[in-house]
């Protein structure tokens, strides 16, 4: 039987923002602060309220990881004091490399992740720096769903914040909740059922997945051997953490 995640002692991590249905805040995993990163679901759906919402939690700078071709139209506008920063992580005209996951079940689950992180290092240093010289206050990144793109910064922002791979695991499952009402909102209600039916039928489970991801990933020598400055890693763990550099 597969690892069931245990219940998160951080429920107060989840926010509610109008227009989004999986938003979480990092604070309080491994040294994380709170208010420092928020993972979230696409935040062009967000009503007036929730960007209030967004802004009164300290939110100044989205990273959007989508794709261009994922992006429409904004919900309400958003509000000033908030840059928006675009930054695709998939690297999707990599068609060579992704041609077979698109009709592999793994895509997009915790199973892909190895395979992108060792493929994919310039992508991944492009986020960790444009996430370390965001303007002052805190980032909120986000995807379509919040789980995948949005669940592999967040591995790489706790690994290196000292989070452990069960903390990781934990947050990473506590998207699964929240699909039905994501993917419901675009016509693909169906999706959540089929993942979760793949995950059983190979006698796993997404906590299961991430805690091994989890337990082999390590966010300094990764980020180091990719070729990120020192003082960029050192900025993005002091944000993280709230600590000074050093």
């Amino acid at each position: 039987m597969a690892a069931a995640a245990p219940p998160d002692p951080h429920t107060r991590r989840h926010l509610t923002w109008d227009g989004c249905f999986n938003v979480r805040d990092l604070g309080g995993l491994g040294h994380h602060t709170p208010g420092a990163f928020v993972r979230a679901d696409s935040v062009e759906k967000l009503t007036a309220e929730g960007w209030a919402a967004a802004h009164a939690h300290g939110v100044r700078t989205v990273l959007d990881l989508r794709n261009d071709d994922e992006r429409g139209a904004d919900a309400a506008p958003r509000p000033d004091g908030i840059t928006t920063v675009r930054l695709p992580l998939d690297g999707i005209e990599d068609t060579a490399f992704w041609e077979p996951w698109f009709t592999d079940w793994r895509w997009g689950t915790p199973l892909h992740y190895r395979p992108f992180l060792d493929h994919f290092p310039e992508r991944v240093a492009a986020t960790a720096e444009a996430l370390a010289a965001a303007a002052p206050g805190g980032v909120a990144f986000h995807c379509a769903a919040g789980r995948d793109r949005t669940g592999l910064v967040s591995l790489l922002l706790l690994s290196l914040a000292g989070a452990t791979p069960e903390e990781i695991a934990a947050d990473y499952a506590l998207s699964e909740e929240r699909m039905a009402p994501v993917f419901t909102a675009v016509g693909r209600a169906e999706e959540v059922a089929q993942l979760a039916a793949a995950y059983r039928s190979h006698a796993t489970s997404p906590y299961a997945e991430m805690l091994k991801v989890a337990r082999w990933f390590d966010a300094p020598a990764y980020l180091a051997a990719a070729g990120v400055p020192e003082t960029a890693v050192a900025a993005l763990r002091a944000r993280a953490t709230g600590q000074p550099r050093g």
